[in-house]
């Protein structure tokens, strides 16, 4: 029997809450008055006090006079005919007419907040100081084609349309493809887990984390034991963790704990009580750099659902890769980038180089996306899969929200002939995301793509393999989120022995998983048709 029919029968057969897990009174109060105290919970109510006054504001200004409503319906055309104009992805466009026409100017006000970039590009500016001040100081430029043009033309000779989409990723991020790297994949977070620890032991000049979310418990507890160890033998560790994906795992001074400890502590963008849209801009990455010679990355973060520690939505499936090498080198890049940003502390990358190659089998190209720039390189990627494609493509994703380019691109693709198939989701982490994802089910079912949901939990690997010749694991997920709203990254592999093993996990995830036919969902009940077309209309803006 395989871990992983193991793992469906042993799911099925336990029980959801043992005896001596019985809900108390008392157990009910502690985790109210857990919750009334949280960071969260604060924060979150200060936000929603705004909100509220800031409705109560406009609802008033409004009812003032009849000329003035006339005066907000005129502004909000106005503002309709400039959404139209702007080269935002059209669905996100749609959505705020939407919002806009029928509460015109409640609508208008939080556009001008919410659905700009003006934050954005304040943000990527700095950012691409940092950047620009890394490179040019030691490389004297911004990245030049040098040995990576090499590498190219190498994969070029051997694969012409996989040498294009190396070339997209290089021309548009300067994220370079490299061959003397080892690569390992791990199918579950139990797997990873051990690796990380075992990897993390061996360390000898330092260690950079970087990770959306991080939680007490086993996992981060024996990480953290490790990191103890390796500060007190000289070994620099610099932590950098997301606010937002924290907020309701850690403690809100627990960034001050961490640096009494001796390591180096980032937050990136402290979510703050106010109505802000910079608040959108997360770090979704997860990356984990060893001496510059040893780097993770994929879907799994410091949290104990991820190695089923800790049961959340069934079990949880999720999927990383750990390279070897000098590919790394791009894993370090994307991790000192958000860190000056974050710590505005300034780094040579030259002491952070890898110093050991790998003769190794086939290509690979790690790369990042930022949601600040005009580029939505991790979408366009998942795309170029399913337009080169020429027999199949393999996709795993928790959510599917997608955006009609994603849409046509997939359809397009099995309309052709391809074989598209696509994993989520049974237990759902988000419900009203989850209802927004199955909204999507019947279009690509009738173009002729097959959708299956993973029936022992939750699937969270985000992964795309194609034709035997190309795999991307990584941290982007298929939604609006990740490609417009979150840095993400992710590993190309082009002819390498990665790729087989990508699909092989694929297939065999699949074999437990439940098939999602036509006729399953036309037996859909109109009242949750319903509901999920209106909850899709919202999808750019959840």
């Amino acid at each position: 029997m395989t871990d992983i029919t193991a793992t469906k029968k042993v799911f099925f057969l336990k029980a959801h809450i043992q005896p001596n897990q019985v809900p108390t009174r008392r157990s009910h109060k502690k985790r109210l008055l857990k919750i009334l105290t949280s960071r969260l919970f604060i924060v979150g109510v200060l936000i929603l006090v705004q909100l509220f006054l800031l409705l109560f504001l406009l609802v008033k200004v409004g009812t003032m006079r009849y000329w003035i409503s006339i005066v907000f319906n005129v502004v909000s055309i106005l503002m309709v005919l400039y959404i139209l104009t702007r080269e935002d992805n059209p669905s996100f466009k749609i959505s705020w007419i939407i919002v806009i026409m029928a509460v015109p100017l409640i609508g208008g006000v939080f556009y001008l907040i919410f659905g700009r970039k003006m934050h954005g590009r304040r943000m990527a500016r700095q950012i691409e100081s940092y950047t620009d001040a890394l490179l040019h100081k030691d490389h004297g430029s911004l990245p030049q084609c040098s040995g990576n043009c090499q590498t190219l033309e190498r994969l070029r000779e051997n694969h012409y349309t996989l040498a294009r989409q190396a070339d997209y990723i290089y021309n548009v991020s300067g994220f370079e493809l490299y061959q003397n790297t080892e690569a390992e994949y791990f199918p579950s977070g139990e797997q990873f887990f051990a690796r990380l620890l075992e990897e993390l032991r061996g360390a000898q000049k330092f260690i950079l984390l970087e990770y959306f979310i991080v939680q007490h418990g086993k996992m981060w507890d024996s990480i953290l034991k490790i990191l103890e160890n390796k500060r007190a033998h000289g070994v620099e560790v610099r932590i950098l963790y997301d606010d937002v994906g924290c907020v309701a795992t850690l403690p809100a001074l627990y960034a001050d704990y961490l640096r009494q400890k001796g390591f180096q502590v980032g937050v990136f963008n402290p979510f703050r009580p106010r109505l802000n849209a910079a608040t959108n801009y997360r770090d979704h990455r997860k990356i984990c750099v060893i001496d510059g010679n040893v780097g993770f990355t994929g879907g799994i973060n410091l949290a104990d659902e991820y190695i089923n520690q800790k049961e959340k939505y069934g079990h949880w499936k999720d999927t990383a890769v750990l390279l070897r090498g000098e590919a790394v080198q791009s894993l370090t890049e994307m991790f000192l980038e958000l860190w000056q940003f974050t710590c505005h502390e300034s780094l040579s990358l030259s002491d952070f180089l890898p110093t050991r190659s790998h003769s190794c089998a086939g290509f690979v190209q790690p790369y990042g996306d930022s949601p600040l720039d005009n580029f939505n390189l991790a979408e366009n990627v998942y795309m170029q899969i399913l337009n080169h494609a020429k027999n199949y493509v393999y996709i795993t994703t928790p959510y599917l929200i997608l955006d009609n380019e994603m849409i046509n691109a997939l359809c397009l693709a099995a309309q052709s002939g391809i074989d598209v198939r696509i994993i989520t989701p049974h237990v759902p982490d988000k419900w009203y995301v989850h209802m927004v994802t199955r909204s999507h089910y019947s279009q690509l079912l009738r173009a002729g793509i097959r959708i299956f949901e993973y029936t022992p939990g939750f699937i969270h690997a985000k992964m795309f393999v194609s034709d035997d010749s190309t795999a991307i694991v990584g941290t982007t997920n298929v939604d609006f989120r990740s490609f417009y709203l979150h840095f993400e990254c992710g590993v190309a592999f082009y002819l390498s022995p990665m790729v087989s093993k990508v699909k092989e996990d694929f297939l065999r995830t699949q074999n437990i998983c439940e098939e999602i036919t036509l006729e399953k969902e036309r037996a859909v009940k109109a009242p949750i048709r319903i509901l999920r077309s209106l909850l899709r209309a919202f999808a750019p803006l959840m």
